[in-house]
């Protein structure tokens, strides 16, 4: 994801310097595809990945939510367990 985040890229250019198989990146790719915060084209024989950074706020925005929701809970337990 971070390396997206510096534009389009290849499955080849993602791996590079990497240590992680084109293979492995490719799957994790399909998965954030399947999310939709990713996209792939293509362009002929390569797929050029970018962001899909309205998903990924939509994706940020209910992750700090949920956060809240936890500092909220963990919040009242400290309370109650110091009672």
């Amino acid at each position: 994801m971070s390396r997206l985040s510096g534009g389009p890229a290849s499955v080849g250019t993602l791996t590079a310097g990497s240590g992680i198989t084109r293979q492995a990146v490719a799957k994790h790719l399909r998965v954030l595809a399947g999310a939709g915060l990713v996209r792939g084209t293509r362009h002929g024989r390569q797929s050029i990945w970018s962001l899909e950074r309205k998903q990924l706020e939509e994706a940020r925005r209910s992750l700090d939510q949920i956060s809240r929701q936890w500092d909220q809970a963990l919040n009242k337990l400290k309370l109650f367990v110091e009672r």
